[in-house]
C-alpha cells in the first residue's frame, strides 16, 4: 500500500530531536569511540511475539513498526507476489475496525508516514502517531492481526489484485530499465527459486490469487511467533507493557514458520543478454554477481569495494566516465543483500554518441586493477566515512530508529549491533577487501545490455 503521509513541520522537530540524542557527549565519545546509543528492551510475550522498546521523550511522537518476517524469499511456484499483495489486503479492513477504515482512523488522530512495504525477507507495517495516541495505534496493529480474515471477502480481494497488477504496469512494466530489473534476476535465478521473479510477482500468479490461498498465507505466516512489534519515541515503558499484553498477550501460541534459505546457483559461465527497451533512452550496461547475504562475512568489504568504484563525485568509474570524460549519464555501482543471498551490481547509463565497447572497456579495466592492487587506505577510509555517515543520519527520526532495531534484530537477532556493525567498516583492511572481492568478482557475472528502443513514453 504505497501511501505516503506525512506531517512537515512535526518530522522535521522529530529529526533535530533525534540528532540531538544521537550526538554522544564528549565523555561517551571517548568510550565508544562514537557509537551511537540507541538504548532498547527487547522481550517476548507468552505468545512468541517479539517485543522491542525505545524511549526518546524529546518530542510528543511514538512510531509503531510491525515486522512479520515473511516476504517474497518465501514464496513457491505459482505463488509469486503474493508476500506483497498480502501488505495490500492488510490495509483493507479487519473485523473491529471496519472496512477499510485504517487510514481514516489513522488520520483522525494526527498520524504520519503511514506505509507498509515487502522486501524478499518481511513485510513491515508502521505508523507514527501522537504520543497520547499510541494505544490507538497498537489497537489497529492488534485488530489486523487477529481479526483480518473476518472482513476478507472475494470483493476485497479482487480490488488489491487489479491494485497490485496496476502497481506492477506503473512502476515495472512501463517504465525505463523495468525490463532490466526482471532480465537481471532472470539471468541469476532459475525457475523454482524465489528470488526469480522479484517481489511485485507474475501478473498470472497475482490474478490467480484465490480467497483459500489468502487465507493460507494468513494462518502461516500472520502470526504473533513471526511477529517483531517496535514501539520508538515518547514513551512510558512500564505503561507502554501494559499496553502491549493487553492488545497481543491473549493471542494464541502458535508455531513460528521457518524461513528457509535457498542458497545462489552458482554461474558457470558468463552469460550476455541484449534487450530492447521502448521506454530507455541511453543505453545501459549492468553487470551482476552473486554476493554474500545480508550482514554476513564479505558484505562490509564488498561494499567499501562497491564505493571505491562508483561513489558520486570520486569513485574510480564515476571519475573516469562521468566526470573526467562525460561518456555516462549515470553510474551505480552497489553491493544488495538478503537472507539467502546478495547480488553485486555494476550499472552505467551511457551518453548518446559513446560506444558501448569503450566503455565497458573502462569498466573492466577499472575493475581489474581494483582486484588486482590494494586499494588505497585513503579511498578505504572516504568510502568508511561516506558509509557510516549514512548510517548516523538514517537515524534521526524515531521511525528510522525502530526500522533500524527491527533490522539489526531480524539479520542477527540483536537489535543493539549498531557497535558491531560499525566495527565491521571501521576495520577493514586493504587485504580483507581485496580477498573478499577476488572470491565475489573474479568469477563468471551476468550481463545485460539494455538498448533504447525508440518507442515513446
Amino acid at each position: 500500500m504505497k501511501v505516503f503521509l506525512r506531517l512537515t513541520a512535526l518530522l522535521c522537530v522529530s529529526a533535530w530531536v533525534g540528532a540531538a540524542l544521537l550526538a554522544p557527549s564528549p565523555a561517551s565519545a571517548q568510550d565508544d569511540a562514537g557509537v551511537p546509543d540507541i538504548p532498547f528492551e527487547k522481550y517476548k510475550l507468552d505468545n512468541g511475539m517479539e517485543i522491542i522498546l525505545h524511549q526518546d521523550r524529546s518530542v510528543p511522537l511514538v512510531a509503531v513498526s510491525v515486522w512479520y518476517h515473511v516476504g517474497s524469499g518465501d514464496e513457491v511456484v505459482g505463488r509469486s507476489g503474493f508476500a506483497h499483495l498480502f501488505e495490500h489486503m492488510m490495509f483493507q479492513g479487519s473485523k473491529n475496525v471496519g472496512e477499510d477504515r485504517h487510514f481514516d482512523v489513522l488520520r483522525q488522530i494526527g498520524a504520519s508516514s503511514i506505509n507498509g512495504t515487502t522486501n524478499k525477507d518481511r513485510t513491515n507495517y508502521f505508523e507514527v502517531v501522537p504520543s497520547n495516541q499510541l494505544e490507538t495505534a497498537l489497537w489497529l496493529e492488534s485488530d489486523r492481526m487477529g481479526y483480518m480474515l473476518d472482513l476478507l471477502t472475494m470483493e476485497s480481494l479482487s480490488n488489491q489484485r487489479d491494485v497490485v497488477r496496476n502497481e506492477r504496469r506503473q512502476r515495472y512494466d512501463n517504465v525505463a530499465y523495468g525490463k532490466d530489473r526482471f532480465a537481471v534476476s532472470a539471468a541469476l535465478y532459475p525457475e523454482g527459486h524465489p528470488y526469480r521473479y522479484l517481489t511485485i510477482g507474475l501478473h498470472e500468479d497475482i490474478e490467480n490469487a484465490s480467497l483459500d490461498d489468502i487465507t493460507a498465507f494468513f494462518k502461516k505466516w500472520y502470526v504473533p511467533s513471526n511477529a517483531t512489534l517496535t514501539i520508538s519515541g515518547d514513551i512510558d515503558i512500564e505503561a507502554t507493557k501494559a499496553q502491549v499484553q493487553k492488545w497481543f498477550g491473549g493471542f494464541p501460541t502458535i508455531e513460528k514458520p521457518t524461513q528457509a534459505k535457498t542458497p545462489a546457483p552458482t554461474i558457470k559461465e558468463t552469460t550476455r543478454e541484449v534487450i530492447k527497451d521502448d521506454f530507455a533512452r541511453l543505453e545501459r550496461v549492468h553487470y551482476a554477481w552473486h554476493s554474500p547475504a545480508m550482514l554476513a562475512e564479505g558484505t562490509a568489504e564488498l561494499s567499501i569495494f562497491s564505493q571505491v568504484l562508483g561513489a558520486n563525485g570520486w569513485g574510480r568509474l564515476y571519475k573516469r566516465l562521468v566526470v573526467d570524460k562525460p561518456m555516462a549519464k549515470r553510474v551505480s555501482v552497489y553491493q544488495s543483500g538478503s537472507n539467502s543471498s546478495g547480488v553485486f551490481h555494476i550499472m552505467v547509463d551511457i551518453n548518446p554518441g559513446v560506444k558501448l565497447a569503450d566503455v565497458e572497456a573502462i569498466i573492466n579495466e577499472e575493475l581489474q586493477r581494483a582486484l588486482d592492487e590494494p586499494l588505497k587506505p585513503e579511498e578505504i577510509a572516504r568510502a568508511v566515512t561516506g558509509l557510516e555517515s549514512a548510517f548516523i543520519w538514517g537515524l534521526e527520526s524515531v521511525l528510522r530508529r525502530a526500522e533500524r532495531l527491527q533490522f539489526f534484530n531480524h539479520y542477527t537477532g540483536n537489535p543493539g549491533f549498531t557497535a558491531d556493525y560499525l566495527e565491521l567498516y571501521r576495520t577493514r583492511t586493504p587485504g580483507q577487501i581485496m580477498a573478499q572481492a577476488r572470491t565475489w568478482l573474479l568469477g563468471p557475472r551476468i550481463e545485460i545490455i539494455t538498448e533504447p528502443g525508440g518507442g515513446k513514453q
